[in-house]
């Protein structure tokens, strides 16, 4: 009898990791079939992000499936800032690590694109901005 109990835990957490892993690479093929084609492209924690004609759209990922959250012309594009995702507006630090967020300028106002690592956002930085000097 305990050790029937001692493989009941078990019985339990097993079928939540399998749940939990199917989300996962449904999560993983909306967004290559959503990405297909991009210049550009990245799936973290923070949601999703495409390149594509220079048009940058991210998205999220809700009730199994992306939903857009905005769209940015990179031809516009005037400046990037680095800044915390959750908190205040001072840029981060070249040593900064973590969630945060790029703030994208153009003529007409600002957008926020966040993402899950900031290593990954300086590169984009220097992909947007070579990019949106090639537009010009």
């Amino acid at each position: 009898m305990s050790h029937g109990l001692l493989w009941l835990p078990l019985l339990v957490v097993f079928p939540l990791i399998t749940a939990l892993g199917w989300l996962e690479r449904r999560r993983q093929r909306l967004f290559r079939e959503w990405a297909d084609g991009a210049e550009l492209s990245k799936l973290d924690d923070c949601g999703g992000a495409r390149l594509i004609d220079g048009m940058l759209s991210w998205s999220v990922f809700e009730s199994g499936k992306l939903l857009e959250k905005g769209q940015f012309e990179v031809k516009t594009l005037e400046k990037v800032e680095l800044l915390a995702l959750g908190s205040g507006e001072a840029p981060l630090t070249d040593e900064s690590q973590g969630a945060c967020r790029l703030r994208l300028f153009s003529p007409s106002g600002h957008q926020d694109v966040p993402f899950a690592d900031a290593d990954r956002a300086r590169r984009w930085i220097t992909e947007l901005m070579s990019r949106s000097r090639c537009e010009l």
